[in-house]
């Protein structure tokens, strides 16, 4: 299986939203952002689904490559999203007034069960914000399905969402308690407790952010008298590591084949994570309940991008070592 979110320069992998729909109080399950991740790319690239007449199709193979999960994980999400999603909700704010306006997601869903597709029509208010991404570039946030592909969590997408516009600014104003909570989809009878909101939603997602994606944040909290008004963060670059040679590291054949994979292949990465030995070596790396523990497939997928990402947490011993394996 060819991985799509790993071509991190093709623009089918590339999401691109207004600032304002990336700050609309969301509801989304973590799936249905995913869903909708794809919907924006592909309603660009097909030029469908921007309109009443002419829906756009979505495979469950499709998002079954891109995310890393099994067939019928995909078929499951497909499902679930004819029945919810043309439900949710959000709120943005016009920007031409200032007044709050309340939208769905989209018009119409259609699910086909028999051949493991969706079709779907976006609202009128989202199909403004995606048509308009040839205009002025500031308005627009960019990442790509690789950034967010490996969070697992729906408030570590929201909150990187949230934050990815102000990486050239490197801090954000106040986020007010209120709003915030909203826009990563927290409903007012849960975590009600500052402490628990913290370590159950905002510390997480944090921590998977900082982990798995191209930036590297961090907050401080904002208090009137003793209560906490909101949030402001810190959103900085992570800096791309240096190869050995412009380091002036000198290190030996081993060493140096145990934290990097330079001129490996995808091919060869795959051989690699189907290699007993690393299985064996670093299969306390995945659940055994998740698609990665059960599906060899999605295992060697998930492997591959780990390897990518950052090959020095596979340092069991050398990593050309598990090549023998034929």
């Amino acid at each position: 299986m060819k991985p799509s979110m790993n071509a991190g320069n093709n623009k089918m992998d590339l999401i691109v939203k207004t600032n304002r729909l990336n700050t609309a109080i969301q509801n989304l399950t973590l799936a249905e952002i995913r869903l909708v991740q794809l919907a924006i790319i592909d309603s660009r690239e097909k030029n469908e689904g921007l309109s009443a007449d002419k829906p756009l199709t979505i495979k469950a193979s499709r998002y079954a490559e891109a995310f890393g999960t099994t067939r019928q994980g995909a078929y499951d999400v497909l499902k679930k999203a004819e029945e919810n999603l043309f439900e949710r909700r959000f709120t943005f704010l016009d920007e031409n007034d200032g007044y709050p306006v309340k939208s769905r997601w989209i018009s119409q869903a259609k699910y086909k069960q028999d051949k493991g597709t969706i079709e779907i029509i976006f609202t009128p208010a989202v199909v403004n914000e995606i048509t308009r991404i040839n205009g002025i570039e500031q308005f627009f946030t960019k990442y790509t399905l690789e950034q967010t592909s490996m969070l697992n969590s729906m408030y570590s997408v929201r909150l990187y969402e949230l934050l990815i516009q102000w990486r050239e600014a490197k801090q954000t104003p106040l986020f007010g308690l209120k709003v915030f909570r909203g826009q990563l989809g927290v409903d007012d009878d849960e975590y009600q407790r500052m402490c628990d909101f913290k370590s159950g939603v905002l510390d997480k997602a944090i921590k998977e952010i900082n982990k798995h994606t191209d930036i590297k944040v961090g907050y401080e909290q904002e208090k009137d008298g003793k209560n906490i008004i909101g949030f402001k963060f810190k959103v900085l670059s992570k800096s791309k590591p240096k190869d050995s040679k412009q380091q002036g590291v000198s290190r030996d054949k081993d060493t140096a084949d145990m934290f990097t994979i330079e001129g490996l292949n995808d091919k060869q990465l795959g051989r690699i994570a189907r290699n007993p030995s690393f299985v064996a070596d670093y299969n306390d790396l995945v659940s055994s309940t998740s698609p990665a523990g059960q599906d060899m497939k999605v295992w060697e997928f998930e492997m591959v991008n780990r390897l990518k990402k950052d090959p020095t947490q596979f340092n069991k011993r050398p990593i050309r070592e598990y090549l023998k394996y034929q």
